[in-house]
């Protein structure tokens, strides 16, 4: 094969005809015609970075790709993060992280019961996700809805009086907060190892924080992970926090998702907080999530 000669140019990957159509909801905009599996160039990717600052959710249609294809169109958004669970971790691709109800073997080959209560993926790490995608491998029949409510929509319309309460507050954040509550009948994680819960102790964020791309504020507390507000008593602290999370998922500010073969979703955690809905046990289901390293919450 005859050497490249030193003075020549790659040239960029042609543009692909695809179509951004936000959806007839509070959030989020469909993605039709993009194909996954070829080169992204500069203006497409911009494009599509664009769309999903606006619009905090983009359900890309049709996304027949293979773990290595999401994994690099994943980290053109930043670095990715590797989940605490290990053990549901894909093999040979430790970026991408299995949400699962099937069990093989007697086995769970992923976390069968992940995200259902309201949450912001990993804000309860130092540098919570930034994004993540979640592309469908296997779906039910019935069942597994998910539901995204934005969090600057939230803050925005907040009462006058209950946003005076929350200014300045700080709350802390904990992957074990609710980790050991039965949300599905049949359903337990598994049990942390001393090493698992040294990745994940306890931090603090703003509860309300601006976001780095846009500058828009949000709410950013959820009931799956916050535990408390810093400086109150606990019962204040209580409900204080209960007011925040039935403001935070008012109907006008929730898109509810039913998937279709090869979604891919791409939601800013920054913006949004999501609730996976469930399905009948006996349906399988399998979804494959990578998760994009953000920044501190200020």
């Amino acid at each position: 094969m005859p050497a490249t000669p030193l003075n020549s140019t790659t040239r960029p990957a042609p543009s692909q005809d695809f179509t951004i159509r936000p959806l007839e909801a509070a959030l989020g905009a469909e993605v039709l015609g993009l194909d996954l599996n070829q080169p992204l160039n500069p203006e497409d990717f911009a494009r599509i970075h664009g769309a999903w600052l606006e619009h905090g959710l983009l359900v890309l249609r049709d996304q027949r790709i293979a773990a290595e294809q999401h994994i690099d169109f994943s980290r053109r958004f930043g670095p990715l993060q590797v989940h605490v669970l290990k053990q549901f971790l894909l093999a040979n691709h430790p970026e991408v992280f299995i949400i699962s109800n099937i069990v093989e073997n007697g086995q769970p080959i992923g976390l069968g019961d992940a995200g259902k209560f309201w949450h912001s993926d990993l804000s309860y790490v130092e540098l919570p996700s930034k994004g993540a995608m979640l592309l469908a491998q296997q779906l039910p029949e019935e069942g597994g809805d998910t539901l995204f409510a934005s969090q600057q929509q939230a803050y925005e319309t907040l009462p006058d009086e209950l946003r005076q309460r929350i200014e300045g507050k700080r709350a802390v954040h904990s992957y074990t907060a609710r980790y050991a509550d039965e949300v599905f009948k049949g359903v337990r994680r598994p049990t942390l190892t001393p090493t698992q819960l040294a990745e994940v102790k306890p931090v603090v964020h703003p509860i309300v924080r601006t976001h780095p791309e846009t500058g828009r504020k949000g709410l950013f507390v959820n009931e799956n992970f916050t535990t408390h507000i810093l400086g109150l008593p606990e019962d204040e602290s209580k409900a204080l926090l209960a007011e925040l999370y039935a403001h935070s998922i008012k109907p006008q500010f929730i898109y509810r998702h039913q998937w279709q073969a090869n979604d891919l979703l791409f939601w800013d955690n920054r913006a949004l907080i999501h609730l996976a809905t469930g399905c009948p046990s006996h349906l399988r289901r399998r979804m494959h999530r990578t998760t994009i390293e953000g920044d501190v919450p200020v």
